[in-house]
């Protein structure tokens, strides 16, 4: 329903005053026309969803994966249907965690720029710091030396900084009658000068093209501009990726399944192998020391074709399962396997009562933390599901949004936070007699946890690449 919701934009009103007044066409509608079949992963839907910027998606944007002419590329499109294509804070974080994902990867990057630039009242929040708006412009220049091609189209209006960004890509296009590109508008002009000017005289795409020399081609159309720039993808001696021709077979059980195989509780019950065996392919699985520590479960399997390596929570992550998953992450990183991890990580077990026990919790976290270097160390690709729980600790083991995963998925009933706030004490403690009040406070603290570690928090925040449905698990 959320994703519904988002895929409305600015809602119906905004669509029609957008594609009938303003005769322009609706983002979804130009990435139809751009990419390959017109099918595309869209990263990061839900940011913005929860922010306080009103009651639609505040991020302005979408971001993805697609292919043009069979090249990978990453896509950062204006939605001008949400507040002109205003840039928010989590707008900006938004484009630039695509520009990572380009670098990482080395995708061509394509821009379709419709924006009223920066909101200014959210100013310092979005351009004094070093990971503010001014990071895209640095991220377009490091790209350019890296040799990784940046191409735009302006499809709208471009004022400050949006339009900083197609006159930095290698090839731009600009719509006539439609895209303008300037610091400041007409209204601006007019305060500033006292002179009457239009937005076509001042930045218009026939000024663009044959006096500025700012953008590159001039495109009568939408469509045209759109063909354009896929002439232009095929001449930047981009190598497209081959078509799959390796023969792959579906699990054995089907992946619809894993909608009901979603943990709903967040004790680890649930046996990993239910998961991996409606996973990977054939249901076919080498597993690594399946003998050894056992409430962590690595081996080997394909997914769609892929050799991946997999360490999967099974219960908690005590000892012998740490140093298990530390040896198997160092084979994969020396055999140059990628690793998927999936995380279902237990609360954390009561702290030592003994000597022995504190002997045992010592040995454990040092089993933990070699695990952590392996995991951090690992020169290999690799992409994180959160399943169900991932608290504390495990959280870094496994791979989570702090060890710099490529990728980062959760599960709609993932749920991440530093404490599982179910497991949470309510009762005021025993032997404090001076507590006065406490109980209040500790049931508003747990509410607070409980809502901060869904999902949808989460992904609002853009701490991770976005909500995927279990069973799209595979083709994600």
């Amino acid at each position: 329903e959320l994703l519904e919701r988002v895929k409305k934009g600015g809602g119906e009103n905004a669509i029609l005053r957008h594609t009938q007044r303003n005769k322009k066409l609706f983002v979804r509608e130009r990435l139809r026309l751009l990419l390959d079949q017109g099918d595309f992963l869209e990263l990061s839907p839900l940011a913005g969803l929860e922010m306080p910027y009103g009651d639609v998606p505040a991020a302005g944007c979408l971001t993805g994966i697609g292919k043009i002419c069979g090249v990978w590329c990453v896509f950062i499109a204006s939605d001008a249907t949400v507040k002109g294509g205003t840039i928010y804070p989590i707008g900006v974080k938004k484009q630039l965690r695509a520009q990572e994902i380009a670098m990482e990867n080395r995708l061509l990057s394509v821009h379709l720029v419709d924006s009223g630039g920066a909101f200014l009242p959210l100013q310092s929040e979005l351009f004094p710091d070093k990971l503010h708006g001014g990071r895209i412009f640095y991220n377009e220049a490091i790209m350019s030396a890296m040799g990784i091609p940046q191409v735009a189209v302006v499809c709208g209006s471009c004022v400050a900084g949006g339009a900083y960004v197609p006159t930095m890509a290698e090839e731009s296009v600009i719509i006539d009658k439609i895209g303008t590109l300037f610091l400041a508008g007409p209204p601006l002009v007019k305060a500033a000068t006292g002179e009457d000017v239009s937005p076509e005289d001042l930045g218009g795409a026939r000024l663009h093209s044959q006096v500025s020399g700012c953008t590159d081609h001039f495109a009568a159309s939408e469509e045209e501009a759109y063909e354009c720039i896929r002439n232009v993808v095929s001449t930047l001696n981009c190598v497209p990726v081959p078509e799959e021709d390796r023969e792959h077979d579906s699990p054995l059980y089907s992946p619809e399944e894993l909608l009901g195989l979603a943990p709903r509780g967040y004790g680890c019950t649930l046996p990993v192998k239910l998961i991996l065996s409606r996973l990977v392919d054939g249901s076919r699985f080498q597993e690594f020391k399946a003998a050894y520590g056992t409430t962590l479960v690595t081996g080997f399997g394909h997914v769609q074709g892929h050799l991946v390596g997999i360490v999967a929570n099974n219960g908690e992550l005590a000892h012998d399962a740490a140093l298990k998953g530390s040896h198997f992450v160092q084979l994969c990183g020396q055999r140059g396997i990628p690793i998927l991890f999936l995380q279902n990580t237990a609360p954390q077990p009561a702290g030592p009562a003994s000597i022995s026990q504190a002997e045992a919790h010592s040995n454990r976290l040092k089993a933990q933390a070699s695990m952590m270097a392996a995991v951090a160390c690992a020169a290999v690709p690799k992409i994180t599901i959160v399943m169900g729980g991932c608290f504390g600790s495990d959280s870094y083991v496994m791979c989570g949004r702090s060890f710099s995963p490529n990728f980062l998925f959760l599960w709609p009933n993932a749920r991440v936070a530093l404490v599982d706030s179910r497991h949470f004490p309510t009762v005021p403690p025993a032997w404090d007699s001076d507590w006065t009040g406490g109980e209040l406070e500790l049931e508003q603290l747990k509410a607070k946890l409980e809502e901060e570690s869904s999902a949808f928090y989460s992904s609002s925040r853009l701490w991770d690449d976005g909500i995927i449905l279990p069973q799209d698990t595979r083709k994600v």
